[in-house]
């Protein structure tokens, strides 16, 4: 499924249908996948359920809001490598030079486009569950220091 783009920074990365069978028949439900950054170093992502499509990304668009975190720019990519691990799914994120692009899969994409990140490159194992890798993206991105964060914790200078 492609990334589609919305208004506001949001992607979409994955929408499922669940159905429920009822004694009537089946009743279909949507999940919604959504990724939110402002593309200068905050993301977010949400998850959100709902009987319709459109109302099930606008929930997981407002969870996205709330969880975003702020990462770590360095020039135009992320300051050192870095492993993430969700589940069964693992990423390996490595930082490239100038003028490299974005190399990722389509859930990973999302995510690292929209914090603001435009070298990097990418890897994911094991699992291909959107969920999942979007997760595992995340708590990467999460362990990323940059170098004056890393002197200020060991009380060092530069």
């Amino acid at each position: 499924m492609p990334t589609e783009t919305r208004d506001g920074g949001e992607k979409v990365v994955n929408i499922r249908r669940c159905a429920c069978v009822v004694k009537g028949g089946r009743r279909f439900s949507f999940n919604a996948l959504v990724v939110q950054g402002d593309g200068n170093g905050r993301v977010g992502f949400g998850y959100g359920k709902a009987t319709e499509v459109p109302v099930a990304i606008e929930k997981a668009t407002k969870v996205a809001n709330r969880s975003q975190i702020r990462v770590p720019i360095v020039e135009t990519t992320i300051p050192h490598q870095v492993k993430g691990r969700y589940g069964a799914a693992r990423v390996l994120l490595i930082p490239a030079r100038p003028g490299t692009g974005v190399i990722a899969g389509e859930c990973v994409r999302a995510v690292v486009e929209s914090a603001g990140y435009q070298d990097i490159l990418t890897k994911s194992y094991g699992s291909p569950n959107p969920m999942n890798l979007v997760k595992a993206t995340f708590d990467a991105l999460e362990k990323l220091r940059t170098r004056e964060d890393v002197a200020r914790l060991r009380g060092v200078e530069i």
